[in-house]
């Protein structure tokens, strides 16, 4: 088994307590289709106008059909959501489920779509396998791209939950061109400091936003926490940072606190 003992003692979740119950011990065997076929739910792949992914359910089974033309981590992400619906019960006739509802980072908000979000984080990167496969690694987007190809998740979503896990101060923190568009802190972060609502020009974040000619993921680069942070210490915080243009005018960071 790749889940060591400290993992062993903490409280698994559902869904960690599902997969625990198939015996999964590596990521490459988190089959969701199966899963959901066991749970009586049936997935489907068709074409979706105005939604991710929608499951109706008659009490007994149900029926989860996911947009077709998706990318794969995408649609993997939005079956284990409705997976999540199914299992918590979230009605009798069923969810439609838009782009927005499905999403990595909304998963500590009150509401069904929220949780469903939450249970499809530890069914897509279960913590009992998660932990010990970073353990040591770099708090880098390089890191998250290679464990989440492990996972079959996103780039976006296995950053989130590092951030989360690591014991380094970190935040992840999402720009379009108009708006921050939502950031996450890791439990170590300090109370007081929020990621910059819009990227400073000397950061190649500002310019992957900006460039049509930028692409993919920028080098792990040291810079001055106020190019990246506002609030109480920021100016004397040093950062290490990496960036990447997940779509045209949408990059995501991840800024790990140095000092």
């Amino acid at each position: 088994m790749m889940a060591n003992r400290e993992s062993n003692r903490r409280p698994l979740s559902k869904a960690e307590s599902i997969l625990r119950s198939y015996g999964v011990d590596h990521p490459k065997q988190i089959d969701l289709e199966a899963i959901a076929h066991d749970l009586d739910a049936t997935v489907r792949y068709r074409k979706l106008d105005g939604s991710e992914a929608r499951i109706v359910g008659n009490g007994s089974s149900a029926i989860i059909t996911v947009k077709e033309n998706g990318q794969r981590s995408r649609q993997r992400f939005s079956i284990a959501h409705e997976i999540g619906h199914w299992i918590e019960r979230h009605g009798r006739g069923g969810f439609i489920c838009a782009k927005e509802d499905i999403s990595p980072q909304n998963d500590r908000d009150k509401g069904a779509e929220a949780q469903a979000n939450a249970f499809a984080s530890q069914l897509l990167l279960p913590s009992y396998l998660f932990d010990p496969m970073v353990a040591g690694l770099p708090l880098t987007l390089d890191t998250a791209d290679k464990i989440g190809k492990e996972f079959q998740a996103s780039l976006t979503a296995t950053a989130i939950k590092l951030v989360r896990c690591s014991e380094r101060p970190a935040v992840v923190v999402c720009h379009s061109q108009s708006k921050r568009e939502w950031f996450i802190t890791g439990a170590r972060f300090p109370e007081g400091i929020w990621a910059v609502t819009e990227p400073d020009p000397e950061t190649d974040a500002f310019e992957l936003l900006y460039s049509s000619a930028a692409k993919g993921k920028t080098t792990i680069r040291q810079e001055p926490g106020s190019r990246w942070l506002s609030g109480r210490g920021a100016r004397e915080a040093t950062v290490r940072t990496q960036s990447v243009k997940v779509v045209e005018g949408v990059v995501v960071s991840l800024i790990a606190l140095e000092r």
